[in-house]
């Protein structure tokens, strides 16, 4: 017996003296986590076949050779915030606290396909901001560098917020060329599968308008991410994290065959592919994820579609905390769990970062809130110098074994998939849909026996202390509210009439064409000053309505 065995059998019988018969320890996706890792958990033989070097195959390390050295994370913040200038005064003072990325998430009445005007009045601007015009649009940027710094949207299908932005930058004079930034909402099966209210128009319209977004982008604002693949939605449903991942990349599968049998070279649109993911206070499990998801992709790019070009293998991907996991109760302990999260993320090699706020478990954050979310990522980076290391965890043998259990858990979730007939198929018929339902009520089994410990919820119960609430939750003054409607109602009768029904009738006449992009027809619509509402109305009559599959 070497000397290794034999200290590990004096190690292995101590340890289990001191815990007699324990109960296997398993993180989220169902994969036992072992007291102690070691070599024979991960040959360092394989070094270069699975790990390889930053911005190399297998991209396990990192999708850039600097990665957060060199390119450090985009700090962002998601920010709905009542009406257009409360928008715009909140991202001015959070641009002056050093946020450097645009994240704009319209109302709910926006998102779920209408006007402020038919809706009732007390839900504007309570879950995000009012934006039914080029013109809220305007006001929401006005001041806002959207030239020179990267925007992301929360733009679901007819993508009527992406075209706001694009012709709030024609009136600016700035180049559709010139923008950077992510239609972040483009995934509709995460829409179909996980977030219902959001889903207004028919599955198979969504993936008509889907494609037709990615095909405008491509030709006409190159730099845009015209596709985030979400993972989020999947996860915050109750997928694990290894079954969020392999969702992702089946999606992703689907949408690069789509495009491919559109007649499109996987090297014209694989490169604008991003991704979007939550993460979970699960910390390693987390990086876990990330890392094998980096390497998978890698495959795939080069296995299925046959990519030559080096940035389509880049899994370029956004993540936020996850808010699932924050507490109503207690709920400034949501700022240890906000950071454990961000730290686990960025040892992951996100490219941006959206931390939540400790009271979004309450409402909208206040700006007390936000600026301490926002300060959270500064206090990682300037201060804890998490951006010194390029994959600091990277040969742990703990952290490699569990990657490598990961990858397999993944590439299970994309057979199950493919043996479905795609990830669109698999959604049509509710295979998506019950794996959510099911590992959703693991969970909520785990919390409410006390298997999965959640401090103050089910565990460590404290009584409630005034002290500990976050502010009121900021409402929007009703009088502000009408007087926005009243002027909503007066910019829509000053309109131009004739253009507005003009474009409404193109929109009209591309949905039943196979000849015309119908994101074409949407910009051009909200360059004639076309709302939100009539875009969408016009979309879901010529396409159909949206009806999401609830599975028992």
């Amino acid at each position: 017996m070497s000397e290794y065995d034999k200290a590990k059998a004096d190690w292995q019988a101590g340890y289990l003296a001191g815990m007699g018969d324990e109960k296997k320890r398993m993180n989220r996706s169902g994969i036992e986590v072992k007291p102690l890792y070691g070599p024979e958990d991960w040959d360092a033989g394989q070094q270069m076949q699975d790990l390889g070097f930053p911005g190399q195959s297998p991209s396990t390390r990192g999708i850039h050779a600097t990665m957060h050295r060199g390119r450090p994370w985009s700090p962002r913040l998601v920010v709905g915030l009542g009406l257009p200038e409360d928008y715009n005064k909140r991202m001015h003072a959070l641009y002056d606290m050093g946020l450097t990325g645009l994240y704009v998430a319209p109302c709910n009445s926006h998102m779920r396909g209408f006007d402020p005007d038919e809706v009732e009045p007390e839900l504007l601007g309570t879950c995000g901001t009012v934006i039914a015009s080029v013109e809220d649009m305007r006001v929401c940027l006005d001041g806002l560098p959207i030239d020179k710094h990267s925007v992301s949207l929360g733009c679901t299908a007819p993508h009527t917020l992406s075209a706001f932005m694009f012709a709030v930058a024609k009136q600016r004079g700035i180049p559709w060329s010139q923008l950077t930034g992510t239609t972040n909402q483009s995934d509709y099966l995460s829409h179909f599968t996980a977030l219902h209210m959001f889903f207004r128009i028919a599955l198979s319209g969504q993936r008509r308008l889907m494609l037709d977004h990615i095909e405008w982008m491509n030709r006409q604002a190159p730099r845009w991410n015209c596709l985030s693949v979400v993972g989020q939605h999947m996860q915050q449903a109750g997928a694990t994290p290894a079954e969020a991942m392999g969702l992702t990349l089946s999606s992703a599968i689907q949408f690069a065959n789509d495009l491919v049998e559109r007649g499109h070279d996987p090297d014209t649109f694989l490169p604008r592919f991003s991704y979007f993911f939550d993460i979970s206070i699960s910390f390693f499990e987390e990086i876990a994820k990330f890392r094998a998801g980096r390497r998978v992709w890698d495959r795939i790019t080069s296995e299925r579609f046959g990519a030559q070009d080096e940035r389509s293998r880049r899994f370029r991907f956004h993540a936020q905390t996850s808010g699932v996991d924050l507490t109503r109760q207690q709920p400034l302990n949501n700022i240890a769990r906000v950071a454990i999260q961000a730290m686990s993320g960025i040892f992951g090699g996100l490219q941006s970062l959206h931390t939540d706020s400790y009271d979004e478990a309450l409402g909208s954050p206040t700006s007390a809130a936000a600026q301490i979310a926002v300060a959270t990522q500064h206090i990682l980076r300037d201060e804890a110098h998490l951006d010194d290391v390029i994959d600091p965890l990277g040969g742990s043998w703990y952290v490699e074994s569990l990657t490598n259990d990961m990858e397999a858990r993944i590439e299970a979730v994309i057979k199950k998939i493919d043996d479905a007939g795609g990830m669109y198929r698999a959604s049509e018929s509710g295979v998506v849909q019950t794996m959510l339902g099911d590992s959703a009520l693991d969970w909520q089994n785990k919390m409410e026996s006390g298997e999965q410990i959640s401090v103050g919820v089910n565990a460590h119960q404290l009584e409630d202390n005034p002290a500990d609430r976050p502010p009121p939750q900021e409402r929007l003054d009703k009088k502000r509210v009408e007087d926005y409607l009243k002027n909503f109602a007066t910019w829509k009768q000053d309109r131009d009439q004739g253009a507005v029904q003009k474009a409404i009738d193109d929109l009209a006449r591309a949905c039943n064409s196979e000849d015309e992009n119908v994101y074409d027809r949407v910009v051009n619509a909200a360059m004639a000053n076309v709302t939100h509402g009539e875009i969408c109305g016009t979309v879901r009559r010529e396409l159909g309505d949206g009806e999401p599959l609830i599975v028992p």
